[in-house]
């Protein structure tokens, strides 16, 4: 075993075409699975706070499907990063994926039985899905070299738009196929959700092989051995690594709240003010697919022009969607698609590059385990948004929860201009 082992890392060692060659059919495999991990993602964000809504009768706990099914992702992210690290990522994310996919087949049978306490459950174990959907953007960066890292985060990212705008906009077609079978329409989508989360699943447990981490992990392990008798590390680059991580973790964890409060409560307060199931799926198609469809742009902008000046351009991107989703009028469609539609480009130029920014600062030989503990702190950044928007919008307003998300984003451009000056 060991001995195969050693002639797989010498045939990429020796064979930088090999090497580069994997690293694409990588980013292919990856970005397959992320087409039906962004189906399964986007169809539940869409219904999730309207089916608890409608179970519980009441506005002020509508944010909290949102708030679990993050928080389950929080406690996913730190498993499947830990699975990743000692088991490659083919083991991590194929489980995580048919976990997620479980988690959505429970919601629906909570929804059949109206049963609350199983319906908050199943919403747990469903952010397995989420989870395993965000943290797959990194298995295409573990083959890549600092000059390709945005990118090939921003290909597998682009590729969950194909699955992530077509799930919204299957709410209705799956909601009459769920009542055909006796099923309640809300719960139609996350039918949806489990199809596509455990497919996900089964093409990369099929499909990624070798495991790019794993092959990481050994040019890593082959490059010390060569500089065997150099190994001291400058004190001026572990600084740098740690500042790394502090810095891409603060701007991915504000995005991250601000993004996922106003998103989970623009269905309820287009549905009070009229609008029909149809068209917040229309307003969340756009908002999911700007979440994704450009990260091929940004991630070309994150390599060319830095991390730095795009973490800044996700504060200001968040502040005017705040700013527009605040005062506009609720009945129009028009300035709520082009305010979620900001919403979701802020987020992406803030995931992106504070991605890049982690993996920057961190080593094959404990990366996987990294990210997932920094995907915890961002997904408990989403379950208190989540969580507190329906409060928010509860108590005071949708118009209040937005401003508020806007003008908390302005945090990172003090942070990132922090991190240029140490």
């Amino acid at each position: 075993m060991l001995g195969k082992a050693q002639e797989t890392m010498d045939t990429y060692i020796d064979s930088p075409e090999k090497l580069k060659s994997l690293y694409k059919r990588v980013l292919i495999v990856v970005s397959l699975s992320q087409v039906f991990g962004g189906a399964g993602l986007a169809a539940g964000i869409t219904v999730g706070a309207l089916l608890a809504q409608q179970m519980l009768g009441t506005d002020a706990y509508a944010g909290v499907p949102s708030a679990l099914f993050t928080l389950g992702s929080a406690g996913a992210a730190l498993i499947v990063g830990k699975l990743s690290q000692r088991y490659g990522r083919r083991t991590g994310l194929s489980t995580g994926f048919i976990v997620g996919g479980l988690g959505a087949i429970g919601v629906v049978i909570a929804a059949m039985m109206n049963s609350v306490i199983l319906l908050f459950a199943s919403l747990l174990i469903y952010g397995a899905g989420t989870a395993t959907n965000l943290q797959a953007r990194y298995a295409g960066t573990d083959l890549a070299n600092n000059k390709q890292r945005a990118k090939a985060i921003s290909i597998t990212m682009m590729m969950t738009t194909f699955g992530a705008v077509a799930g919204p906009n299957l709410v209705d077609v799956m909601g009459k196929l769920a009542v055909s079978i006796g099923v309640p329409a809300l719960a139609g989508p996350f039918i949806l959700s489990a199809t596509a989360f455990i497919l996900a699943g089964l093409v990369l447990f099929i499909m990624l092989r070798p495991d790019p981490l794993e092959i990481a992990k050994m040019i890593e392990a082959d490059r010390r051995e060569s500089e065997y008798g150099n190994k001291t590390e400058s004190l001026s680059e572990k600084a740098s690594n740690k500042r790394g991580l502090t810095v891409g973790a603060t701007v991915m964890v504000l995005t991250q709240i601000v993004m996922v409060a106003i998103m989970t409560m623009t269905p309820v307060h287009m549905k009070h003010h009229g609008h029909g199931l149809s068209e917040v799926g229309i307003v969340i198609g756009f908002h999911v697919g700007s979440m994704y469809l450009p990260s091929l742009v940004t991630g070309v902008l994150v390599d060319k022009i830095g991390r730095t000046a795009m973490s800044i351009a996700s504060g200001v991107t968040l502040l005017c969607a705040g700013l527009l989703a605040a005062f506009a009028p609720s009945d129009s469609m028009i300035l709520l698609i082009v305010a979620l539609s900001l919403l979701g480009l802020g987020w992406n130029f803030g995931l992106i590059s504070g991605t890049a920014q982690i993996v920057d600062s961190t080593e094959p030989s404990t990366r996987a385990k990294t990210q997932g503990k920094i995907d915890v702190l961002v997904a408990l950044a989403g379950a208190s948004g989540g969580a507190l928007s329906g409060m928010v919008v509860a108590n005071a307003s949708y118009a209040t929860l937005s401003l508020t998300g806007g003008l908390l984003s302005l945090i990172l451009i003090p942070v990132v201009i922090w991190s240029r000056r140490a």
